[in-house]
């Protein structure tokens, strides 16, 4: 059985579609067996990728438009969407049903700085009118010091990806009180990135196979169900906080549509970036993802 390696730059249940590829055993119907790893906090699964120690990685397209600015088709080639928005949630102190994000103005903050992450919420914040500036957007360090921060009383709001907000839901620790994805709308988040040779290979394409069939899958069936499968990944959650993560994104509806990286969606990550002041002009989107093997 030829195995696929997989990197990911970081983990978290809003890459249910790619781990359940290997829990949901959609690459074992095409005879591949697959391999998961995470990149040290702080370092790019690209790196492994480009250095040839791994096959594909978890990515986002925003890592290619420092080479398409240039007008290169850059090294690590991005060729499917795992995600069609913000995965982050906000968890406040107390329940708020009518929340939104300008409702962040004058308060502490505990926001992941990882470049697109905060570049995403900039985004969203300045859609409604507000800047980083009017509150206090707090660098606490990784996910897990965020959500440590948090319980030991720092901040108003912490910015996680799921299940950490769920989480601390269970713990009593705090309340979810709005999603990213909801302010930000439809983008080019995560993907999926390989080098060229890979994609041109027949394990990429009984790749791309299985891929397709399970983030369908981890679409349509019940979260539970989702859950079971990828408990194994989670050691540290129980599965009914993990399903109830995978329910809360199904419902923002970040695995639906279709695989494939639109120049629709680059346009609005290209804004998003462009707002930040990391980028300037327009970007090709051909030169920032290709068309699915097979």
């Amino acid at each position: 059985m030829v195995n696929v390696s997989i990197q990911f730059t970081r983990f978290s249940a809003f890459y249910s579609p790619l781990i359940a590829t290997v829990s949901g055993g959609f690459l074992e119907q095409e005879g591949l067996a697959g391999d998961l790893t995470v990149a040290e906090y702080g370092v790019s699964a690209l790196q492994a990728l480009l250095r040839g120690e791994v096959d594909l990685v978890q990515s986002a397209p925003s890592q290619a438009f420092a080479a398409a600015q240039k007008g290169d088709m850059p090294s690590a080639l991005h060729f499917a969407q795992i995600n069609n928005t913000d995965g982050f949630f906000l968890v406040g102190r107390t329940p708020e049903p009518d929340f939104e994000i300008n409702k962040l103005r004058g308060h502490r903050v505990l926001v992941d700085h990882g470049g697109q992450p905060l570049h995403m919420f900039n985004y969203a914040c300045h859609k409604a009118g507000l800047q980083l500036v009017n509150f206090e957007a707090i660098d606490a360090g990784s996910a897990d010091e965020m959500a440590a921060a948090f319980k030991r009383g720092e901040g108003d709001y912490v910015h996680l990806q799921g299940p950490a907000p769920q989480q601390l839901e269970a713990e009593g620790s705090g309340v979810v009180v709005g999603r990213l994805g909801d302010w930000v709308g439809r983008c080019a988040f995560s993907s999926l990135a390989s080098r060229s040779d890979w994609l041109e290979s027949d394990t990429a394409r009984g790749f791309m196979r299985a891929f397709r069939r399970a983030r369908q899958w981890v679409n349509e069936v019940p979260a539970a169900e989702v859950a079971a499968s990828e408990k194994s990944y989670f050691p540290d959650v129980s599965v009914e906080v993990l399903a109830e993560t995978i329910g809360a994104y199904q419902a923002l509806g970040c695995w639906s549509g279709q695989v494939e990286i639109t120049p629709e969606q680059i346009a609005v990550s290209v804004d998003v970036f462009r707002l930040a002041g990391v980028i300037t002009g327009d970007i090709d989107p051909a030169l920032v993802a290709v068309s699915p093997p097979g």
